[in-house]
């Protein structure tokens, strides 16, 4: 009896050793794919014979601007001209998150439901990780009021670096570039949340926020961020700011949730 109690003992010690090594396999795994995502935009090269293509199309662009009194110039940038290459891989890639010093530095995805990039990565591989992607709700053209973006702790942990305020200071820029814009977003608020039942009254459901039918609607959402904020940034939004929502899990709380809000530069 005492034997078999033993065999038993082992064969259970062997199978949860099994079992971690496993895991931790995949852990380092998981690690390593967001790594590679990170670097991604680094790794693409714009000497490519594509990307002279665009370039040449941008210097036409501009000569044919010059002889126009009312054109704009639009010349495209570096990251514009990498996010628009990595399109061609994945459609779904919509743009390119930054926050300089920091682990966020990744490709966005929006697909037609919030659940895919859970758990799928840039090349629509299965990834524990996930991905950074933009609520299915945003639209375009013409652009929603509020870039709603989320992702797992693992790939947008530094975003709960914002509850203190001296990294804040040092960070206050969101970095958001599509294939046609390349803009700096200045952080307006830093706030603790969870999801909330549908029981819950008078509370801030900032991800439900992403189209504004209204100015009023636009104010609140501004109003309640910056009450909801743990500290001041001394920053606001008026109507018609293109505002950015970076939004991870917390364990503060069950179901907690940590945001950072922000609204993009004039200059």
């Amino acid at each position: 009896m005492k034997k078999i109690i033993k065999n038993i003992f082992y064969i259970v010690l062997e199978i949860s050793m099994i079992l971690c090594i496993i895991y931790i396999f995949k852990y380092c795994y998981d690690m390593y794919s967001i790594n590679r995502q990170s670097n991604l935009l680094n790794d693409i090269s714009i000497n490519d014979t594509s990307y002279e293509n665009v370039a040449k199309e941008n210097s036409e662009n501009n000569e044919n601007s010059q002889n126009s009194e009312n054109a704009v110039e639009e010349v495209k940038t570096e990251r514009m001209l990498k996010v628009e290459k990595l399109q061609k891989e994945n459609s779904e890639i919509v743009g390119w998150v930054e926050i300089e010093n920091t682990n966020i530095n990744y490709p966005v995805l929006q697909a037609s439901d919030n659940s895919y990039y859970l758990t799928h990565n840039y090349k629509k591989k299965y990834a524990r990780g996930g991905s950074v992607f933009l609520d299915k709700d945003y639209i375009w053209n013409p652009p929603s009021s509020n870039l709603l973006m989320y992702g797992h702790d693992r790939l947008l942990k530094d975003i709960i670096k914002y509850k203190d305020k001296s990294f804040y200071n040092k960070h206050p820029i969101i970095r958001f570039t599509t294939n046609e814009d390349d803009g700096d977003y200045e952080l307006i608020a830093a706030f603790y949340s969870k999801v909330y039942y549908t029981y819950e009254k008078n509370v801030f459901r900032y991800y439900y926020f992403v189209n504004s039918e209204n100015e009023k609607q636009y104010n609140d959402f501004v109003a309640n961020a910056k009450k909801a904020s743990i500290y001041d940034t001394g920053k606001t939004a008026k109507y018609g700011d293109q505002l950015i929502t970076l939004s991870t899990c917390s364990y503060h709380t069950k179901d907690g949730r940590f945001a950072i809000v922000g609204r993009k530069s004039e200059d």
